[in-house]
C-alpha cells in the first residue's frame, strides 16, 4: 500500500506559507470628519486682530511673503471655523484600523487614548509613521466598544503631552478667543 503525503491528505505541509487571513471588520461607525464649533463675531475680531499684529511684525522682520503665511493661516481658521465636515465612516478590523478609507496596521500603531476637544469625544491613537498621531472623533456611547475593539492589538495609555500641547494650553489660557 502506498503511503499518502500530507498534501495528498488535505493537511498543510510544515513548510508552507500561513495563509492570509480575511479581514474582518470588529466595528464601525459614522462621524464627522474632524471635530467643530461654529465661531461666533468676537473669535474672528481676536484672530484678526493677533493676525495683525503679528502680521505687522513679521512685515518689519521678514518681508510680504511672512505676512502672506500670516494671512493664508487666517484664512484656514476661518474655513474651518465655518464649513462644516462631511461624515466619514471608520473601522477598526483584525488587520488594523481605516479612517475615511485610509488604512492603518497593527504593526504601525502604538496606543490609543481617548480626549475631548469643542465638545467632541476624540480618539487618539499614536502612530510610527507619518502623521505620528491620528485623532478621530467619536461617539460617546461607542467609547467602550471601541476600547474593546483595540485593546487585542494595541495598549490603552495615555501620553504626556508634548512641548506643543502643553504652549497650545497656555496660549488658550492666556488668550480668550471667546468669552
Amino acid at each position: 500500500m502506498e503511503e499518502q503525503t500530507p498534501a495528498q491528505v488535505g493537511q498543510p505541509i510544515a513548510n508552507d506559507p500561513p495563509r492570509p487571513q480575511k479581514e474582518e471588520v470588529l466595528f464601525s461607525w459614522k462621524v464627522p470628519a474632524r471635530p467643530f464649533k461654529r465661531r461666533d463675531k468676537n473669535f474672528f475680531t481676536t484672530v484678526a486682530a493677533l493676525a495683525f499684529l503679528i502680521g505687522l511684525i513679521f512685515f518689519f522682520l521678514e518681508g510680504i511673503l511672512a505676512v502672506a503665511v500670516v494671512m493664508s493661516l487666517v484664512f484656514l481658521v476661518y474655513v474651518l471655523s465655518t464649513v462644516p465636515p462631511e461624515e466619514v465612516e471608520h473601522n477598526v478590523t483584525n488587520k488594523g484600523v481605516s479612517f475615511s478609507g485610509k488604512k492603518y496596521h497593527w504593526d504601525n500603531l502604538r496606543r490609543f487614548w481617548f480626549t475631548r476637544r469643542f465638545g467632541h469625544d476624540l480618539l487618539v491613537i499614536e502612530s510610527t509613521v507619518l502623521p505620528g498621531r491620528l485623532e478621530v472623533v467619536v461617539w460617546g456611547h461607542d467609547k467602550a466598544k471601541i476600547q474593546d475593539a483595540l485593546e487585542e492589538y494595541i495598549p490603552f495609555e495615555e501620553a504626556a503631552p508634548s512641548f506643543l500641547d502643553r504652549a497650545a494650553a497656555w496660549v488658550s489660557k492666556k488668550v480668550p478667543f471667546e468669552e
